[in-house]
């Protein structure tokens, strides 16, 4: 079953690692990066307007996507989790199938969005859940939402905007509030460089309380879109004190292979999903 995934993720390879790569202490900084000036008043935003183009460059609709993702989930004083999972999306169809293929009492797991129902899938009594989109992903700091395409143009509107300095970056900064109930967080704050690719956002509760900052510090180029190379998840609320200092919980996803090369239809599917966990 390895080398058949492999062989699809490896489909229509495209493009080379970004030399915009940071290093560790680089993506730090990012993350502790506070908010910069006072937003202005939104005015006359046209939200749709600015968040499109930020959406389009990391969402497939004209190609298939598939890629071996790396998610890392770090607790200080317990150590490291490690999961790996094949992705295949079909944005077009609003369709993806996670396949967990480690640790090995997960292989064969299973989530798979069909017809707005993300559904997972568990191989040890054969049988399919429903699940929210706002849940936490394997017990991770990352939520099931974090592993779609991007809509930030559908789910919110732009509330301030401002500039700022990020690490190598000149940044634009939004302030944006959610336009439906569906969204895992109800507000935003997202850092974009010129290119119009996101560097850093933190989600928020509706209070206002800072609940996770993400960190996006390299991607690669597939055609005319791009897909992060390592994402970094910084959980606010969850830590523990260690050596007087309190830490973080974080998550870090790294995306190795991706491709845009066309996948079967019978990939989004139960039965396939069913198969694929034997």
């Amino acid at each position: 079953m390895t080398t058949r995934f492999q062989n699809t993720t490896r489909t229509a390879r495209i493009g080379a690692r970004t030399a915009m790569l940071l290093t560790a202490a680089a993506v730090m900084a990012m993350l502790a990066a506070g908010p910069g000036a006072p937003s202005a008043a939104a005015g006359t935003i046209d939200s749709r307007a600015i968040l499109e183009p930020i959406d389009d460059l990391v969402s497939y609709q004209e190609n298939d996507f598939s890629a071996e993702y790396t998610i890392t989930q770090e607790r200080p004083g317990e150590g490291r989790n490690v999961t790996k999972a094949y992705m295949f999306r079909r944005d077009s169809q609003n369709k993806y199938l996670i396949l967990i293929r480690e640790p090995a009492d997960e292989r064969g797991k299973g989530y798979l969005r069909l017809d707005d129902v993300l559904w997972l899938y568990d191989p040890a009594d054969r049988r399919f859940s429903s699940t929210s989109p706002r849940d936490r992903f394997q017990n991770t700091n990352a939520r099931n939402s974090d592993f779609t395409q991007s809509t930030l143009a559908d789910d919110y509107e732009i509330v301030g905007q401002s500039e700022e300095q990020l690490g190598a970056y000149e940044t634009r900064v939004y302030d944006m509030e959610a336009t439906h109930d569906d969204v895992t967080f109800p507000k935003m704050r997202l850092w974009v460089d010129e290119n119009d690719l996101v560097r850093k956002y933190e989600d928020y509760s509706l209070s206002g309380e800072l609940m996770r900052t993400t960190a996006i510090p390299s991607y690669r180029r597939l055609g005319e879109q791009f897909v992060p190379v390592e994402i970094v998840i910084v959980d606010a609320l969850a830590g523990r004190e260690i050596d007087g200092r309190f830490r973080n919980e974080r998550t870090i996803i790294s995306i190795d292979r991706p491709s845009l090369g066309e996948l079967p239809d019978r990939v989004f599917t139960r039965s396939y999903l069913e198969q694929v966990s034997r």
